[in-house]
């Protein structure tokens, strides 16, 4: 990296100051973690609520029974062993992806500038600054250089500030123009910029839509189950059961109420599509980040380094005749070393670069660095006064003289170009604005090359109706140009490129910016206000972007996507990080949100279905009292059979259809009519056979382990649509292992199963026919549809 400028005067820290400073604790290092330790993982997962209630029925159930009716309990440690490991996997995963990201910082010590970690900057070391730098640290200004910073991150004010020698800096600011040195004071816990960090590292679920139904789920769970097992014993006491026999009867009823493997298989469902999008180099600092792209229904970003590859070249350096300049042709190549020699600006470098062998202007006075707002550069050389900027702006007061000039701009613009002029005037740069008798010295015409995976990108989310729009700083024309050679559509019509410097205000932009596909020219506060907007009229919008302009806008938008080659503040409010700023790796994200949401409603689904039927046949013995249906090794079977194995292959599954609106009404619109169905099916076997001479309680258990197996499996089958050849394996295994479970001798002891007569066996698959066809009538009549076994979908 360029050295920042810096006057002699300034040394630093000794290397030895700086290592006893580090060593006596005055680091930029906080002592509250930013991530979870293994340790905290172990206990979250471990210090449940759940866990404490499962753990007491299980203590209940061996306790009072046979341990093998404790099965649930083996479950229960499995449960939380997967959950820990796939949460340390998922947690070493991002900490290795935030090392390839971590902030490193310019120092100065012994005279010499270095680089050091973000952690290892010493109290009293000496900070260097240039326009893309977050401010890491708090402290007092020693040298400016037009610095200007922007604070909207902490204040929320977007208008960049100066700041000069013995000024403060907060840190999570950033530096929009100009280069500076600043003096460490607040380091470590006593800065804003570690609780940035921090808080940009955790590995923690954070709100989503998943995780509100899961909420709404385990609270309405926790409400129930007190009730339920009060009406449970009651109802078995006043049956003419023992207290033993009452207690250990209402503690199998409420086990199966509790859905223990729903949290973990969200949580290990959004945990692995952070490390599998790890692989495709993409940093996800927020676990809903993954679902929130897929429910993603307007994307916005910046054309610079999304649709080209944001290094852009110097084509050509002409005069206002259009005459090709020379290194000879006055000042200008000159001058143009000087306005962008010590710049980070891509822009400005690729001038530089062009120009490199040149002699450097002598500067007279103070120059002005160019900034995203401002749009132009300014320094004195020879008693002339040298703007270079954007056209339309640098010329705005001789439109009508320079018009030759802007038909040639308008003309390079309209074929993707980007084109700077230089022009001059013998009078002072005024306090504020240009001066109106510039004249066009030169014109710079460079030009950027379009991403490989730009037009593919653009064709998927056109095809999964994904509104795409550019809001850039560049003139709009030259946007429209580049996207259209991205293959962009829906650019003819009259509305569909803006140039923002015609948007009136806040109320102007809200109007246009529904129509709009492209606007240019956009300030930094007028991205974040169109976000807001697009916010306000209920799209769900993700924008990405790499410069220090974007950064407001992308706090602003519902998901925010930095590249990873961009600056540090666009990387410090991004809830998703493409590493190698690969553009075509957005689809990736959505397919992989979209496969989260699709299995997380299934399984969703399952559980829901369970904890309805088991609080329904709960209720149900209360009110009959007579004696649960199950023992709890029973249910293990059933449970493990149509729900905890089947969902943990349907929370993996490859399908990504298309996310849709009403994701909790979907659930419940299954899962009650669903677990209503299998109670009262289940039930009727069990009491039919209950009633019935000869019969005993044992074998009326059979029937009923038998019965709601069969619904659960069916569930299962409907929940598994479109089959597919996994699918069908899937279903297979589990029909074959509940087969041999009740006719292998070993296990029908261990379950204590007892066939029941014969009649009575026929009379259980009728009432449980009847309940798979009710299931299955209500799904075709919910859907209006029915699978095929292609996997496409047929109207009924």
């Amino acid at each position: 990296m360029d050295a920042i400028p810096h006057p002699e005067q300034l040394v630093g820290l000794t290397q030895s100051e700086a290592k006893r400073r580090l060593a006596a604790g005055e680091a930029n290092r906080t002592t509250r973690r930013s991530d979870r330790t293994v340790r905290d993982i172990v206990r979250s997962n471990l210090f449940t609520r759940f866990n404490a209630i499962l753990g007491t029925l299980l203590v209940i159930i061996v306790t009072l029974g046979p341990a093998v009716d404790g099965l649930f309990g083996v479950i229960l440690v499995a449960n939380v062993l997967i959950g820990i490991v796939q949460e340390v996997r998922a947690k070493r995963t991002l900490d290795h992806l935030v090392l390839m990201t971590a902030t490193t910082s310019t120092v100065l010590r012994d005279g010499k500038q270095i680089q050091v970690a973000a952690g290892d900057v010493a109290r009293e070391d000496l900070v260097g600054l240039r326009s893309g730098f977050q401010v890491i640290v708090d402290g007092p200004v020693v040298a400016s250089d037009e610095l200007e910073v922007d604070e909207s991150l902490l204040t929320g004010e977007a208008e960049p500030q100066a700041r000069a020698t013995g000024d403060q800096l907060r840190s999570g600011s950033f530096v929009t123009a100009g280069t500076g040195w600043f003096r460490a004071e607040k380091i470590g816990d006593e800065s804003f910029a570690n609780a940035l960090s921090n808080e940009a590292r955790k590995f923690a679920p954070v709100e989503s839509e998943l995780r509100a139904v899961t909420d709404s789920v385990l609270r309405a769970v926790t409400w129930a189950i007190g009730p339920i097992a009060a009406a449970l014993l009651i109802g078995q006491r006043v049956g003419g059961e023992t207290w033993t026999s009452a207690i250990f009867g209402s503690a199998t009823g409420v086990v199966e109420i509790v859905p223990e493997g729903f949290v973990l298989l969200t949580s290990m469902t959004l945990a692995m599509s952070v490390m599998r999008l790890g692989r495709h180099g993409v940093l996800v600092k927020e676990l809903a980040a993954v679902e929130g792209l897929a429910r993603v229904d307007t994307i916005c970003f910046d054309k610079t380094g999304t649709l080209t590859e944001g290094d852009p070249v110097v084509e050509a350096i002409v005069d206002s005749e259009g005459t090709p300049a020379t290194r000879t042709s006055g000042d200008v190549y000159a001058v143009l070393r000087a306005l962008t020699i010590d710049s980070s600006n891509a822009t400005s470098k690729a001038i530089a670069a062009f120009v490199d062998d040149a002699t450097t202007a002598t500067i007279e006075g103070e120059a002005v660095p160019f900034n995203s707002t401002r749009k132009w550069a300014a320094l004195t050389h020879v008693s002339t006064t040298w703007i270079m900027g954007a056209p339309e702006i640098v010329l705005e007061a001789k439109k009508e003289t320079n018009r030759r000039v802007l038909e040639h701009v308008s003309k390079e613009a309209a074929l993707g170009k980007r084109v700077l002029v230089l022009a001059s005037t013998t009078t002072a740069l005024p306090s504020e604005g240009l001066p109106a008798d510039l004249e066009v010295t030169a014109v710079i015409t460079l030009i950027e090359k379009i991403r490989t995976d730009a037009v593919k990108t653009l064709q998927y989310f056109a095809k999964q109706g994904v509104e795409v729009k550019i809001i850039s700083g560049d003139n709009p024309a030259t946007v429209a140009a580049i996207a259209r050679a991205a293959g962009m559509e829906g650019l003819d019509a009259a509305d569909a490129i803006i140039d923002a410097r015609t948007i009136a205000d806040d109320a102007a932009i809200s109007q246009m910016i529904s129509a709009a596909r492209i606007i240019g020219r956009s300030t930094p506060e007028q991205k974040q206000t169109m976000v807001a907007a697009l916010k306000d009229q209920g799209k769900n919008v993700a924008m990405t972007g790499d410069g220090v302009n974007d950064a407001l806008a992308l706090k602003a938008s519902d998901l925010a996507v930095a590249m990873g080659s961009g600056s540090e503040a666009t990387r410090a409010v991004a809830q998703l990080v493409l590493i190698d700023g690969g553009f075509s790796n957005l689809p990736v994200v959505v397919d992989e949100g979209r496969r989260v949401i699709a299995n997380v409603e299934r399984v969703a689904k399952l559980f829901l279905t369970k904890t309805i039927y088991a609080a329904a046949l709960a209720i149900a013995t209360g009110v009959a009292r007579i004696p649960f249906p199950f023992l709890p090794r029973q249910l293990t079977l059933v449970s493990a059979l149509t729900i905890g194995i089947p969902g943990f292959f349907l929370a993996l599954a490859p399908d990504s259809p298309p996310t849709k609106p009403g994701f909790k009404r979907r659930i419940a619109e299954f899962s009650v009519p669903a677990g209503l169905t299998a109670a009262i099916a289940t039930f009727a076997v069990y009491l039919s056979a209950l009633h019935t001479k000869h019969v005993t309680v044992e074998q009326a258990r059979t029937t009923a382990t038998v019965a709601l197996g069969l619904i659960g499996l069916w569930i299962v089958s409907v929940l598994s649509r479109p089959l597919t050849i996994w699918r069908d394996i899937l279903l297979a295994t589990m029909s074959v292992a509940g087969v041999l479970s009740i006719v292998v001798p070993a296990s029908k002891t261990i379950l204590k199963l007892d066939y029941p007569p014969i009649l009575v066996g026929v009379e259980s698959i009728a009432i449980t026919a009847a309940g798979i066809a009710i299931i299955e009538g209500g799904w075709r009549l919910a859907t209006h549809r029915r699978p095929t076994r292609t996997g496409k979908i047929a109207r009924a």
